[in-house]
């Protein structure tokens, strides 16, 4: 499978698409208003020190104070806050108040970018990556990726690694690195050891809530972290942004740098390939299946529930097949959508209900087989006795969504609106409570268009017998910046 990179960049905001056989699977978008914050290391001073939730909140800097938990706090000389000689089974046994304290200065590195009403997560364990190698200072082990499966191959870069490792640090091999030779290896240790100097140079010049060292933008870090093979070209739409991918290239993946095109045509990018549309279904709840079935995706603050229809597809054999087909292209269907959406966190699938066991197993087993190219850590559960999948899906940025929407002003998020019989009754209930409470002459409610209208109309009769009722009279008056949901009442 042969991956193709598009890059649109305009001064303030880089957009990168990744398209598979023709067919959009991944946007990342970076604004220069919000630039992802995932692997920048800071200089923060601890403002709170919970004990209930054996974590911490620093200040770094960001808008919202960052959120470090006892588990990623590890000894190292990069942290400054834990005696060298603290263990694994000591940190296990001692609390957050006991490993750093209100007011001290700690180095971290952010590992989760913030997301929804939540500050970005930190570690004291610094990583600095590479083309081929992630090298973590203070450590002292090699590690290399699960996703490279031949232990012939991993045993000839266990030993390939040992010949270029500097002593003072710890190493794990990436998925890249499969088939790469010693003297490639050498070369990625040599440049994360001359980076590690300079931020050490950094960390005793930085003052506390200020930034350390800043990680690739957008662009370096689509070409560091993609595989080699999988990539059939890069085509870029900035002339700068293509001189820095090639310089970038010919320094680290010399194999690539051949492969990257300047897109100098006056059609955009990404209109190539109907980026922009496919970024606009993306953003809708319903997802329209080949056969006639849908998807409906509901993301919430606390998971993402994804159900299954059959819609317009009514089969050609009998009910157990139409849904079994139905399933089947749903699973597809599911493994694109968390990856262009990039949907994260816990994920519960409802597919339409079926009887025959081998059916289940063939869709589980397909949707499993649709997330084997995604890069994000995921588990899949099998299906629940409900009929139900429940899956995890790793989350260290804002999903697409969450990147180019914003709450809608009128319901807060919620996805509806109180109906405008709803807020009428509403206002009767205040103007009982207010007449009973005060004294006034008459009063005055100030509502939407679409309220007022309701109360001249269909509840007029229910407003007369009001004003007979509380014995005052009532006016109304339109007011065209409320919502359906707002309302004041004025005693006058």
């Amino acid at each position: 499978m042969k991956d193709e990179i598009l890059i649109n960049v305009t001064p303030r905001e880089t957009r990168v698409a990744i398209v598979e056989n023709g067919l959009l699977q991944e946007v990342h978008v970076e604004r220069a208003s919000r630039r992802g914050l995932l692997g920048n290391i800071y200089k923060g001073r601890v403002s709170r020190v919970l004990p209930g939730i054996q974590a911490a909140f620093l200040d770094v800097g960001l808008a919202r104070t960052a959120f470090l938990h006892a588990t990623d706090i590890v000894s190292g000389t990069n942290t400054s806050v834990l005696d060298a000689e603290a263990d694994e089974s000591n940190r296990q046994q001692e609390g957050i108040d006991q490993l750093i304290h209100e007011g001290q200065e700690v180095v971290v590195q952010v590992i989760k970018e913030p997301l929804g009403s939540k500050g970005a997560r930190l570690t004291t364990q610094l990583s600095i990556p590479s083309r081929y190698v992630v090298y973590m200072p203070g450590m002292d082990n090699v590690g290399i990726s699960q996703k490279i499966e031949d232990e012939q191959e991993r045993q000839r870069l266990r030993a390939a690694i040992a010949d270029v490792v500097v002593p003072g640090g710890g190493y794990i091999l990436r998925t890249a690195a499969e088939g790469i030779g010693t003297d490639e290896l050498r070369e990625d240790v040599a440049f994360l050891h001359k980076l590690w100097e300079q931020i050490q140079e950094r960390m005793l010049h930085t003052s506390s809530g200020q930034q350390v060292y800043n990680a690739m933008p957008l662009d370096i870090r689509i070409l560091r972290d993609l595989p080699l093979a999988s990539i059939d070209r890069v085509r870029v739409d900035s002339r700068e942004t293509f001189r820095r991918a090639q310089e970038f290239a010919e320094k680290f993946i010399p194999g690539l740098s051949e492969r990257i095109e300047h897109y100098p045509g006056e059609r955009p990018i990404f209109d190539l390939y109907s980026i922009d549309d496919e970024i606009q279904k993306a953003l809708d709840s319903k997802v329209q299946l080949k056969s006639g079935g849908h998807l409906y995706i509901d993301q919430t603050e606390s998971m993402t529930t994804i159900d299954v229809n059959t819609g317009a597809f009514v089969g050609h054999r009998n009910l157990e097949e139409t849904i079994f087909k139905t399933n089947l292209e749903a699973s597809q269907a599911i493994a694109r959508q968390l990856r262009l959406r990039n949907l994260g966190g816990i994920i519960i699938i409802d597919f339409i209900d079926m009887l025959d066991d081998e059916h289940k197993r063939q869709v589980l087993r397909a949707l499993e087989k649709g997330m084997e190219i995604d890069r994000a850590r995921h588990h899949i559960c099998e299906v629940s006795p409900l009929g139900l999948v429940e899956m995890t899906r790793e989350r260290t940025r804002e999903s697409l969504e969450h990147i180019l929407c914003e709450p809608c002003p009128t319901c807060n998020g919620r996805g509806s609106i109180r109906t405008r019989q709803t807020t009428c009754y509403e206002i009767f209930r205040e103007l009982i409570r207010e007449s009973r409470q005060f004294e006034a002459e008459q009063f005055l409610v100030l509502a939407a268009q679409e309220v007022v209208a309701a109360l001249l109309d269909d509840e007029s009769d229910s407003l007369a017998e009001l004003e007979s009722f509380i014995g005052k009279p009532i006016k109304l008056q339109v007011e065209a910046a409320y919502t359906q949901e707002q309302y004041d009442v004025v005693m006058l």
